[in-house]
């Protein structure tokens, strides 16, 4: 198997694996604590931190654990890699959180595909994920531009289980997730009229997050690019 292959079905399988975390934990914790949102929102965050860590851990190697296409393109602008690269990894970054969105429905006897009815657009739910977004490059490509990308896994872990209670969008920061997640109409999901504002509001984090990243850290350390989230 070429290397390009391996990376493509790493994003892919890595990108599964963080919808079925987010949406099958969010299920989960709608089952155990129906009457507290406050906890569900607590379990739902508490296992994506715990999965996303794991999964950067293990994908890291093979793609780089992108699993998210705001930081595939943010990689390319920074360190001038190839487009083709985006070619390659957003349309299995997409595929595959769809892929895990079903994959968790049907582990909880879920319908496979029910369209998500959680209406999630206002101004303060973007606003959000233009803070979440940029929060998320600059923590990921801080720590790539200065040789200190061993540590992304917890700490990209540690940034999206906190950007689920201090942003009131509870951080999606992923236009792949955004998508995947409209597939389940559970505690996760978001309704398809959500999702284009969310994804114009996380490519606009994204470029502010590029912004401060050339701003604080303007010299790359001579290391590949490794994370996700």
């Amino acid at each position: 198997m070429s290397q390009t292959v391996r990376a493509a079905a790493g994003e892919l399988v890595g990108s599964a694996g963080l919808a079925a975390v987010v949406v099958g934990s969010g299920i989960a914790a709608q089952r155990l604590s129906p009457a507290d949102t406050g906890l569900q929102l607590f379990e739902n965050a508490f296992a994506t931190a715990l999965g996303l860590a794991v999964l950067i851990l293990v994908f890291a190697p093979v793609s780089g654990a992108h699993f998210n296409p705001v930081v595939t393109l943010a990689d390319i602008a920074l360190h001038r890699r190839r487009w083709s690269t985006a070619a390659i990894y957003l349309p299995v970054q997409v595929l595959g959180c769809i892929a895990g969105a079903v994959l968790a429905n049907a582990m909880f006897s879920e319908p496979a595909v029910a369209w998500s009815t959680t209406n999630r657009f206002s101004w303060p739910l973007l606003l959000s994920e233009v803070v979440a977004t940029a929060g998320l490059v600059l923590v990921v490509f801080a720590l790539v531009r200065t040789g200190r990308s061993h540590l992304a896994a917890p700490a990209v872990g540690a940034y999206i289980g906190a950007a689920y209670f201090f942003t009131s969008s509870t951080s999606f920061a992923n236009p792949a997730i955004t998508i995947g997640r409209m597939f389940s109409d559970t505690f996760a999901g978001i309704a398809p009229a959500s999702v284009l504002p969310f994804i114009a509001a996380q490519l606009i984090g994204a470029a502010l997050g590029w912004v401060a990243v050339r701003s604080f850290f303007p010299v790359a350390a001579p290391e590949p690019a490794v994370i996700g989230g």
